[in-house]
């Protein structure tokens, strides 16, 4: 089985562009096997950061970051992909992209000055026309001169040792000649809670990632200010609706859509995962949360996703390096932590279940690994194969 992966561009990372992974043989439709990086796809100077492919023609979108645009690309041979057109304007840090399931639109968010932008798209999936949608407002600006706080909770059951200290520890007493060997777990990207911006009590908008939903409703996240939108889409852009206002400083970054007909939403800075409903009238509301217990101060979590039978989450935590695990509970509206577990691999920024395989992009450990799923739990074991790969951020299987 074959995977793009989304990759950050020397701008903030190692990579050329957009590459392509091996996970056991081609042939086969997991991904237990041995690991290996088939090479560059194609170069992506702008960073394509995240990456989704056409609902139907073989075409990829990547969100190139650095250049704040989106990019079309081509599959034109079978490791191979091709810029189609322009670059399309978003916004800042344009750090997401969602295709409309009927293929007529996509939706961009950014994280850098929180856009939220429909981008049509033509009958040979070529995007143009990008319409910003109604700028967030702070659901808590009636609050001046309070301070952000966390929801999440702050209990862990081990002494967790501090990995950025002891990466600096070892790497002075490796020397010049070995230091390089220590892993850089105290290097790490700048998140939104230490930002500039963050520094100065300040709260800014950061739009991080659009769902399509069910019977034609989109929800996008604002991490910075804490929002959960819902929004239509017609002739002139996309419609506002409904927003749900999450905990404050939260910072919701990637929610999910469950058969169940909840949305789950994975907070990145208080490192929780709420249920969202909507009501008979369609009105959305928080109707649970689940934190990730045994996280620790400074963590932040990445992605969310569910196992091949939908009754367990995997959220990935990055600083800890690990990934909660929830069972789905009830009719869905409740999420129960059964575990927290190893990645393996430094700064998770995205993973994928494949069957009774957990991929896992090490975004710092400029590697991709692979770790078994009990099949009664769901819990990942230890680290079964893993493989250079530079800067991954995202991973999306090949059709």
């Amino acid at each position: 089985m074959r995977f793009w992966v989304g990759a950050y561009a020397p701008d903030a990372g190692s990579a050329e562009g957009i590459g392509l992974l091996q996970a056991g043989d081609l042939d086969s439709p997991g991904a237990s096997g041995p690991l290996g990086m088939v090479g560059t796809a194609v170069a992506a100077p702008g960073s394509a950061s995240w990456i989704v492919a056409h609902p139907a023609l073989d075409l990829l979108y990547g969100a190139l970051e650095a250049d704040g645009t989106v990019q079309a690309y081509r599959r034109t041979a079978e490791t191979r992909l091709t810029a189609v057109g322009a670059p399309v304007e978003a916004g800042a840090a344009v750090c997401h992209v969602a295709v409309a399931p009927d293929a007529s639109h996509l939706v961009a968010s950014c994280w850098g000055d929180g856009r939220v932008v429909r981008i049509d798209l033509d009958a040979a999936g070529r995007p143009s026309s990008p319409r910003i949608a109604a700028e967030a407002h702070d659901p808590y600006a009636s609050e001046p001169g309070t301070e952000a706080v966390s929801t999440g909770a702050r209990v862990s059951g081990a002494v967790v040792p501090d990995l950025a200290a002891a990466a600096r520890a070892l790497r002075d007493a490796a020397g010049a000649e070995f230091g390089h060997l220590i892993p850089a777990y105290d290097e790490v990207p700048e998140t939104d809670a230490e930002s500039e911006e963050a520094a100065a009590g300040e709260r800014v908008s950061r739009a991080h990632q659009a769902i399509f939903l069910p019977g034609g409703l989109l929800a996008t996240t604002d991490m910075g200010l804490d929002l959960v939108r819902f929004w239509r889409s017609g002739a002139s852009g996309l419609r506002l609706v409904h927003e749900v206002a999450m905990p404050r400083g939260s910072g919701p970054r990637h929610g999910l859509w469950h058969p169940s007909g909840h949305l789950y939403v994975v907070t990145e800075l208080s490192r929780e995962v709420f249920v969202l409903a909507a009501d008979v009238a369609g009105r959305w509301s928080i109707v649970s949360g689940q934190s990730l217990v045994g996280t620790l101060d400074g963590d932040t979590a990445a992605e969310l996703c569910a196992g091949r039978d939908g009754a367990t989450l995997y959220a990935g935590v990055r600083g800890s390096d690990t990934v909660g695990v929830l069972s789905v509970r009830g009719a869905g509206e409740a999420l129960q932590l059964t575990a927290l577990a190893e990645t393996g691999t430094h700064w998770p920024r995205h993973h994928v279940v494949v069957d009774d395989t957990l991929l896992v992009a090490g975004q710092l450990a400029d590697e991709v690994v692979s770790l078994p799923l009990d099949a009664r739990t769901g819990i990942p074991g230890r680290v079964r194969h893993r493989t250079p790969s530079p800067s991954p951020t995202r991973l999306l299987p090949v059709r």
